[in-house]
C-alpha cells in the first residue's frame, strides 16, 4: 500500500514538472529577450550582451572552451571596429524550446550563423542550451552550452564532392564557386615555393592572369579526423597562364603530372578548404 502510495504521489510530480515546462508562462518574454539579444549580437553591442548575461555566468563554447562573462564582455568591448568590407554575421534563432520551472528556464534552439562576405553567403548551425534566472523581476543567462549541428551526411562523401568541385571550378575559372568553398584563411604553396592567399588566387583566376587549359585529377586518398580532413592526391594540369616567382607572365607548353595535398575543416556544418600544397612529380 505504502508503495502505491509513493508511487502515485511521484506521477504527480512527474506530470506536474511537465505540465509546468511545457506551459512555460514567460516563453514570450524569453523569446522576446533572446530575439533582442541576438540582433544585438550581430553589431556587437556592448549594452546587449551586458543586460543578457547573469554575473555568475558559465559559459561553454562550441570548440570546448570554458569561459565566463568577465572574459566575454572584454572581447565584445576590445572588438576592433568593423571595415566596410569586413564580412558581416547575423545571427537568429530557429526551432526554440522552452521549459519554465518557477523563476529558472531553459531555453534550447538551433542557432543560425549567416556570414556575407561580398558576393558570398556561408551559413553554419550550432545547437543552443542556455539556462536562465529570474532575479528582482529581470530574465539573465547564467550558464550557456554551444554545440556545433550535426552535418548529418557521409562525411567521407561531402569532402570527396568538394574536393571534385574545387578542381573542376579551377579549371573554368568559376571564381564565385571557389569563394564559396574556401576559407578566408586559405593559403596555396605553390611549386616553386611561392605562398598565395584565397584573394590573391581568386584574383588571378578572375583576371585571367592564372588560366588552367588541363586539369585532371587522378587517385586520391582521403583521411579524417574529426572536423579536418586531408586529401592528397595526383592530377595532370597545365597552365595557359600564370605568374612565375619572378613576376612575369608564363604559360606551360605541355600537362605536368603533379602531386598535392589539400586541407579542410568542418565549422557550424560546412566543409571548408584551408590550405593547398602543390609540387611537381616529372
Amino acid at each position: 500500500m505504502k508503495i502505491r502510495i509513493l508511487a502515485t504521489i511521484f506521477s504527480l510530480f512527474v506530470l506536474s514538472s511537465t505540465t509546468l515546462a511545457q506551459t512555460a508562462k514567460d516563453a514570450a518574454e524569453l523569446t522576446r529577450l533572446l530575439n533582442e539579444f541576438l540582433a544585438g549580437a550581430s553589431v556587437n553591442d556592448a549594452s546587449v550582451h551586458d543586460r543578457f548575461w547573469a554575473d555568475d555566468l558559465i559559459y561553454t563554447r562550441s570548440a570546448g572552451v570554458r569561459t565566463n562573462k568577465a572574459e566575454l564582455m572584454n572581447g565584445v568591448r576590445t572588438a576592433p571596429s568593423p571595415k566596410p568590407d569586413d564580412a558581416k554575421t547575423t545571427y537568429t534563432a530557429e526551432d526554440v524550446q522552452i521549459h519554465q520551472y518557477g523563476e529558472t528556464a531553459v531555453v534550447a534552439f538551433r542557432l543560425v550563423a549567416t556570414t556575407t562576405r561580398g558576393a558570398s553567403t556561408e551559413v553554419s548551425n550550432y545547437l543552443n542550451t542556455g539556462t536562465f534566472v529570474k532575479r528582482s523581476g529581470r530574465w539573465q543567462a547564467v550558464a550557456w552550452q554551444s554545440t556545433v549541428m550535426a552535418h548529418g551526411g557521409d562525411p567521407r562523401t561531402e569532402v570527396l564532392a568538394l574536393n571534385n568541385t574545387f578542381n573542376r571550378a579551377m579549371l573554368a575559372s568559376d571564381v564565385s564557386t571557389l569563394r564559396q568553398i574556401l576559407d578566408p584563411g586559405f593559403i596555396w604553396t605553390q611549386t616553386d615555393g611561392t605562398r598565395e592567399t584565397r584573394q590573391q588566387f581568386l584574383d588571378e583566376l578572375g583576371t585571367g592572369k592564372l588560366k588552367f587549359s588541363v586539369l585532371e585529377p587522378g587517385k586520391s586518398v582521403l583521411s579524417i579526423f574529426g572536423d579536418t580532413a586531408v586529401v592528397t592526391g595526383d592530377a595532370r594540369r597545365q597552365r595557359s597562364a600564370y605568374v612565375g616567382s619572378d613576376g612575369q607572365a608564363h604559360s606551360e607548353t605541355a600537362p605536368l603530372a603533379s602531386a598535392y595535398t589539400l586541407t579542410l575543416i568542418n565549422r557550424g556544418g560546412t566543409w571548408r578548404a584551408v590550405a593547398m600544397h602543390s609540387s611537381r612529380t616529372q
